[in-house]
């Protein structure tokens, strides 16, 4: 296998960690006002994540990296093209991070709740501007022959976009409520849990289900074999999570919601290869894995250093969701 096809790959795998991983947290950010009815409940709800958060975040910055390293024509295009995009995105990921920190500072109930709203909002934003940054990479960008975006923030979002932008939200909010009926101790958070989780997942089914039809018809989201093959895969295992949940499984339903969330960014690298950048205005000027990537030598350096450093950061990581795996309750609360 080439080096930069074997990269695009591993920008693929570091993309669906990240969305397994770091989905759960904005999922738990965007029940937060709706589970959790008092500031301890809150502060539950919060702490089930305390642990994860920042370290999740790492797979965006290593994909955002390697991306750089690999494919430094796409990384100039994407984040020139995107530029406003990923700055709101930037914004929410640093308001969700000061949020935590400085909800307990003061112990005044105006306080909390405000910063409470903050890392609401701050994991709202992201959740949604992902769906519409991935929806843009089916979809293609207007890109010149030059490999220059020539669009602007407008031209990112259309009724295809958005609606991507709320199948994350969806995703994200009912793989939170999957974790916290996994993480929570209190009775009445799980209640509160089961009961949105429900609503959400019928929701999420059917705005998947929309998002991938129409998807269908304007890009070619069902073209490839490993595309078609992991769309199935991902509707069948959301439609055993909603069910496994109702059930009761959380446990099985959360290994669902991970495969799915896993076989939805298979379908989405299968359809953009051998692109990374689909242009809207000539297929030719398209940003692919040969045009974009680095030099040969470049793509060996960073394959040995994945090779050593990536096992390590798994097995850190793994480590960290063991310790920290028992559920949280009011006794565990700390200001």
């Amino acid at each position: 296998m080439e080096l930069n096809v074997l990269w695009f790959i591993l920008i693929g795998v570091l993309f669906a960690g990240f969305f397994i991983l770091e989905g759960f947290d904005y999922g738990v950010g965007i029940m937060l006002p709706f589970v959790g009815k008092t500031d301890d409940e809150r502060r539950v709800v919060l702490n089930t994540i305390g642990p994860f958060w920042d370290g999740n975040e790492v797979w965006l910055l290593t994909a955002g990296g390697a991306i750089f390293a690999a494919f430094p024509n796409w990384y100039a295009t994407l984040f020139s093209g995107f530029y406003l995009a990923l700055f709101l995105i930037l914004i929410g990921l640093i308001v969700r991070g000061v949020a935590i920190d400085f909800r307990s500072k003061v112990e005044n109930a105006t306080w909390r709740k405000t910063w409470d709203v903050l890392f609401f909002v701050g994991s709202l934003l992201p959740a949604l501007l992902f769906g519409v940054a991935v929806s843009n990479f089916l979809t293609g960008v207007p890109i010149d022959a030059n490999m220059e975006f020539v669009g602007n923030l407008f031209t990112l979002i259309t009724p295809f976009t958005l609606l991507g932008g709320i199948v994350f939200v969806l995703v994200f909010a009912f793989h939170g409520c999957l974790f916290l009926s996994l993480k929570s101790g209190v009775k009445e958070i799980n209640d509160r849990v089961k009961a949105y989780s429900v609503k959400i997942g019928i929701a999420m089914l059917a705005v998947v289900v929309a998002w991938v039809v129409y998807g269908a018809l304007i890009t070619g989201m069902l073209e490839s074999m490993i595309a078609i093959i992991a769309t199935v895969i991902a509707a069948v295992c959301l439609i055993a999570s909603v069910v496994l949940q109702m059930k009761g499984s959380s446990g099985k339903a959360f290994v669902c919601s991970i495969v799915a969330i896993l076989a939805v960014t298979v379908m989405v690298f299968a359809t953009m290869f051998p692109n990374v950048l689909i242009s809207t205005l000539n297929p030719l000027w398209s940003l692919t894995v040969y045009n974009a990537c680095s030099s040969p030598y470049t793509l060996k350096i960073m394959t040995i250093v994945a090779v050593t450093l990536v096992p390590v950061v798994l097995l850190y990581q793994g480590w960290t969701f063991w310790m920290f795996r028992k559920r949280i309750t009011k006794n565990d609360l700390h200001y």
